[in-house]
C-alpha cells in the first residue's frame, strides 16, 4: 500500500507541476520580465510535448525494468521542479518545464500497467483509482496551495515545495518499491486483446474528454456571464467540482472491477446528461451547482474505468496501449478547448455546455455500438 501511495503522490506532483503556472502567472511574468502570454506557453507547450512524445518515448523505454524506470522518472521530476525554482531566465524555466513534460509523458503511459501488475486482476481498477485520486488532487489542492505559497513567499517557493514533495515520493519508491516484472503478470497484455475494441475505446476517450473540455475550459465565463454568479464564487464552486471528481474516482475504481463496460457507459452517460441539462437550466443557480458537481463526478469515475478497459482490450503491450489512450486524452483536451473557443465566439458561453454534451453523447453512442461494430463472422481471426 505504501508503494501505491508513493505513486499517487508522484501523480499529484506531475499534475500540480503541469498546472502550477495558472495560479502564479502574473508573479512569474513580472519577475522574469516577459508578457503573461509567454507564461501561458509554459502550460500549452507542456501539454503539446506530452501528446507528441508519449508513444515514441514509451516504445523507447519498453525494455527498461519498471522499478528503475519509475524511480528515474520521479527523480527527473524532482530535478525539473528544482531547476524551475532556480531559473534565472524564461528560457531556463521553459527548458525545465519541458524536462518535466518528458518525464510525465512516460509516467502516465506506464504507471497503469505497473500498478495493475502489483495487484490481483480482480482489484486492479481500485488500485489504479488510488493513483488517479492523487492526480485529481493536483489541480484541486496543488494549484490553490501553490498560488498561496507563491503569493506569500514568491513563485519560486511554489516550485521548490513541489520539488520537496516529489523528493519524498522518490525516496519512498527507492526504499519500498519492489521489482515489478509487468511482462510476467496479467498486466503485460490485454486480458481479452482486441484491436477493434481498443480503437473504439481510443475514439470514445477523445470524444468524451473533448466534450468535457469544450465546456469546462470556459466554466468561469459560464458561471459569471450566464448563470450570474459573482466572480468570488467561482473558486468555491470549482472546489465543489473537484471534491466530486475525487469521489467519482473512488466510485469508478470500484465499479470498474465489477462491471467494466457498465462503468464506462454509466460515466459517459452521466457526463452527457449533466452537460445537456446544464444548458437547459443555465439560469438556475442551484441546478448549475449540482450539475457542475455531477460533471466532476462523471469524469472522475470515467478515468479509472477507461484505464481498466485499456488493460482489458489492449491488442499488444499494455504500455503502448496506455500511451495511445493518454495521447487520446490530451487530443481531447486540445480539441475540446478549441471547439469551446469557437462556440464562445459564436453562440456564446451557454452553448459550450450543449456542444460538450453532444460530443459526450457521440462517445456514448459509439461505445454502445461497440458489440455490433466489432462483431466477427465465423472463421475470422481476431486481430
Amino acid at each position: 500500500m505504501g508503494n501505491l501511495l508513493a505513486l499517487a503522490a508522484a501523480a499529484f506532483c506531475y499534475v500540480a507541476t503541469e498546472t502550477m503556472p495558472i495560479g502564479i502567472l502574473t508573479l512569474v511574468s513580472g519577475d522574469l520580465g516577459v508578457p503573461p502570454e509567454a507564461i501561458g506557453l509554459l502550460i500549452t507547450g507542456y501539454a503539446v510535448l506530452v501528446a507528441v512524445v508519449t508513444i515514441p518515448l514509451t516504445f523507447a523505454t519498453r525494455n527498461v525494468p519498471r522499478r528503475r524506470l519509475m524511480i528515474v522518472l520521479v527523480a527527473v521530476l524532482v530535478l525539473a521542479n528544482l531547476c524551475s525554482a532556480l531559473s534565472p531566465s524564461y528560457p531556463v524555466l521553459l527548458g525545465a518545464r519541458l524536462l518535466a513534460a518528458l518525464s510525465q509523458a512516460i509516467f502516465w503511459a506506464v504507471v497503469g500497467p505497473v500498478v495493475a501488475a502489483m495487484f490481483d486482476v480482480t482489484v486492479r481498477s481500485r488500485a489504479g483509482a488510488v493513483v488517479f485520486a492523487g492526480a485529481s488532487l493536483g489541480p484541486m489542492l496543488g494549484v490553490p496551495a501553490g498560488t498561496w505559497i507563491g503569493q506569500q513567499y514568491g513563485w519560486r517557493a511554489a516550485f521548490l515545495a513541489l520539488s520537496v514533495l516529489a523528493l519524498a515520493a522518490f525516496l519512498a519508491l527507492v526504499v519500498g518499491m519492489p521489482a515489478v516484472e509487468v511482462s510476467a503478470t496479467h498486466a503485460a497484455t490485454g486480458t481479452h486483446p482486441d484491436r477493434r475494441r481498443y480503437t473504439i475505446l481510443v475514439a470514445v476517450t477523445t470524444l468524451a474528454v473533448a466534450g468535457l473540455y469544450a465546456s469546462f475550459t470556459y466554466t468561469e465565463v459560464f458561471l459569471t456571464q450566464v448563470t450570474g454568479f459573482a466572480a468570488a464564487a467561482v473558486a468555491p464552486l470549482l472546489l465543489v467540482r473537484g471534491i466530486a471528481d475525487f469521489g467519482g474516482i473512488a466510485a469508478g475504481g470500484w465499479a470498474g472491477d465489477r462491471w467494466q463496460r457498465g462503468a464506462v457507459t454509466g460515466s459517459v452517460a452521466l457526463l452527457a446528461g449533466a452537460l445537456i441539462i446544464m444548458y437547459l437550466t443555465a439560469y438556475d443557480r442551484p441546478a448549475t451547482v449540482l450539475l457542475l458537481a455531477v460533471t466532476g463526478f462523471a469524469i472522475g469515475a470515467l478515468t479509472p474505468a477507461l484505464q481498466n478497459r485499456v488493460l482489458e482490450v489492449a491488442p499488444g503491450s499494455t504500455d503502448m496501449a496506455s500511451a495511445g489512450n493518454s495521447v487520446a486524452f490530451n487530443i481531447g483536451i486540445a480539441a475540446g478547448s478549441l471547439l469551446g473557443s469557437a462556440v464562445l465566439d459564436g453562440p456564446g458561453a451557454r452553448a459550450t455546455t450543449l456542444a460538450g454534451g453532444v460530443l459526450a453523447l457521440a462517445a456514448l453512442a459509439l461505445f454502445l455500438a461497440e458489440p455490433v461494430l466489432t462483431r466477427r463472422t465465423p472463421g475470422v481471426v481476431r486481430g
